[in-house]
């Protein structure tokens, strides 16, 4: 009965078995409005050098599409995780299926392998201008219609993780691991 979710997001109804683990990460990717984006400090010390996490609106797509699987987000240099990604563009995103009500209603605590997760490593890029940038904004101007309305002058503009590795906890067991290819093969 784990599986089963009621939740309505991204127009899903049920996360998939815990042993197809690229679509679980996939499900988790798309089911996700946010995610918290580690990278490494460039500020001011005490913390340069330092692992340094900060919270992120994301969307691989709109809500009720199957989704791309890239996460992409609507940045400005104005923001301090950006001022780091630009000294080293490598970054963690995190996402938790503890943002949604599917944990909760299933009685799990968010740090429950219970309660998915996925972790992506991957390098932080600016998007083109073109087909890409206008997917990147329909996806995230759909989940986040604030966005829109942002201050102008603070030069936004769509970035995505350009994914190298993906860990996923979904189960008892441990983390297991999902390369690029599975994930951006699997069906979300």
């Amino acid at each position: 009965m784990w599986f089963l979710l009621l939740l309505g997001v991204a127009g899903a109804t049920e996360i998939p078995p815990h042993e197809d683990v690229a679509r679980v990460a996939r499900f988790v990717a798309h089911s996700c409005d946010w995610g918290a984006l580690a990278t490494l400090s460039a500020q001011d010390p005490p913390v340069r050098g330092q692992p340094f996490a900060n919270v992120f609106s994301v969307s691989d797509g709109p809500p009720r599409s199957r989704g791309s699987g890239v996460p992409y987000m609507y940045l400005t240099a104005l923001e301090v995780s950006v001022r780091d990604l630009q000294m080293d563009a490598n970054a963690s995103l995190t996402m938790s299926l503890a943002q949604t009500s599917y944990c909760k209603k299933q009685g799990y605590d968010p740090q429950s392998p219970l309660c998915a997760h996925v972790i992506f490593s991957g390098i932080v890029e600016k998007v083109q201008n073109g087909t890409e940038a206008d997917f990147a904004k329909k996806a995230l101007f759909s989940r986040h219609p604030e966005m829109a309305t942002w201050p102008p002058d603070h030069n936004w503009f769509f970035a995505k993780l350009n994914i190298t590795n993906i860990w996923v906890l979904d189960y008892f067991g441990g983390i297991k691991t999902v390369t690029p290819q599975e994930y951006f093969n699997a069906a979300p």
